[in-house]
Parts: C-alpha cells; structure tokens; sequence
C-alpha cells in the first residue's frame, strides 16, 4: 500500500512539475473559462499566476498530488459504498453511525493510526485524509439516488431494464448533481488534512505553514496560506461546474451574454 500510494504521488507530481508553469496555467484557466465563464476563469488564472510569483509553485503541484490521490481513493470507495447504501436499508442503518462517527471526530485523531501503520511521510496524510474525506461522498449518492424519482425507475421497469442499467442508466445521472456535491465536499476536507498532515512530513503548502508557524515566519506563513486559498477557490468552482446540469450551465452563459 505504501508503495502504491507513494507511486502515485510522485507520478502525479513529475508530469506536472514537467510541464512549464505559465502553460499549465493557462490550460487551467481555459478549462474554466470553458465550464464557468470567462470571470471566473481570469481569476483563477492570476490567482495561480500569484502563487507562481510567490515560489510556491512546486509546493503547490505536490500538495494538489496529495489531494488528487486521497480525493481519488476516497471516490472509489465511497461511491459504491453510497450505492449499496441505497439499495440496502440495513447496510444504511450500520454504516449511517460509523459515518457520523468518522465526522464528529477531529482530524488530528486520523494522524495517529496512519503514523502507527505507515510511519511519517506523505501516505499516512493521504490515508488519513481519505479517512477523514470520504463520508461525504457516501452520504451525497446514497441520497442521490434515493432521491431518483419512483416513477422514473418504474418506468425503467416497465421497459425491462435490469438493475445494472436502471443504475447506470436511469440512477446515476439523475443523482450526478449530488454525487458532484458529495465529491466538492470530499475535495475540500482532503485540502484541509492534507494541510494537518504536514504535522507527520506530507509535503506541499501543509509543510510550509508548519514550518513558518513553528519559526515564527509570519511573512511565509501568510503567503503560503494564500496559495491554499486559491489552490481551494480553483478546486471548489471547478468541481462544482462539473456538477452542474447542461441546462443550469446555459442559463449561467445565458445570463452572462445579457450582463454583457
């Protein structure tokens, strides 16, 4: 496990850091621009171009590495999690406690059996933030799907459609909005562990605060906290514009052409 994680990390990190900031930079901002809007695509565009003046380019790459892995994992799991939460009420009923469980705790508490299992280092970050990460994403599409109206899936029925494509076909699109709720929520929490994390050696912005914190560098502590400002800003929007339906999207674009 340690291996895998750390690979993939470091993967994630070598193919961004290859590319040239000021073109990785720009594609960022096209895909905004794309999924959001022109506003919101030129400020995500200088609020990255602010944290690549600031040197905090590379710290900001391995902390988005960390986040993309734990936001990863903690999908995967989550997602088929919240769907046998659907489809079972008694598999609801035991995990409902263990998830109010694992968001009443402080996340300072995850740290301690990542660092007992896998020591100091990036992977114990990751594997507590995606403990501390995932309820979200399961309680986002097992209510999602709850939510699919009766009729629709009758309807399904009445077509003869089995239970893997009323699921695939019927169920999950219609729930996209919330499962994309439960990811953004999923996203935001695996910043902010992976930030707690650098108390345990995780990389990125998370190690900088730390290190200005415990040697009363303030200047460096408050820039690099603005570079997990934008870092959040750009993850947030963008993951909520894939949530969006194409029909909210055109009302927006719509909207913005008449401001114009």
């Amino acid at each position: 496990i340690n291996y895998g994680i750390s690979w993939i990390i470091n993967l994630i990190a070598t193919v961004l850091t290859a590319i040239p900031a000021p073109l990785l930079i720009l594609t960022i901002a096209l895909l905004a621009w794309w999924l959001i809007g022109r506003k919101m695509a030129l400020m995500i565009g200088l609020g990255l171009l602010l944290i690549w003046n600031l040197t905090y380019w590379q710290e900001t790459i391995e902390s988005f590495a960390l986040i993309f892995t734990a936001s990863i994992i903690a999908i995967l799991i989550g997602i088929p999690l919240g769907i046998w939460c659907a489809k079972n009420d008694r598999v609801e009923q035991v995990i409902k406690p263990i998830l109010d469980l694992m968001q009443t705790l402080p996340a300072f508490v995850y740290l301690i059996p990542a660092v007992f299992f896998f020591g100091t280092g990036s992977v114990p970050g990751v594997l507590a933030s995606v403990i501390f990460a995932m309820p979200p994403t399961i309680r986002m599409t097992n209510v999602g799907i709850r939510q699919v109206p009766l009729d629709i899936v009758e309807a399904a029925d009445a077509f003869g459609a089995n239970s893997r494509q009323k699921l695939l076909d019927v169920q999950l699109p219609l729930a996209k909005s919330n499962i994309m709720a439960g990811v953004n929520q999923s996203i935001m929490l695996s910043l902010s562990m992976v930030v707690i994390g650098a108390m345990i050696g995780a990389k990125g912005l998370g190690a900088t605060i730390y290190r200005s914190v415990t040697q009363i560098r303030i200047g460096e502590g408050f820039e690099a906290g603005i570079a997990v400002v934008i870092l959040a800003i750009v993850l947030d929007r963008l993951t909520q514009a894939m949530g969006q339906s194409k029909q909210k999207k055109r009302v927006k674009a719509q909207e913005g052409e008449n401001d114009a």
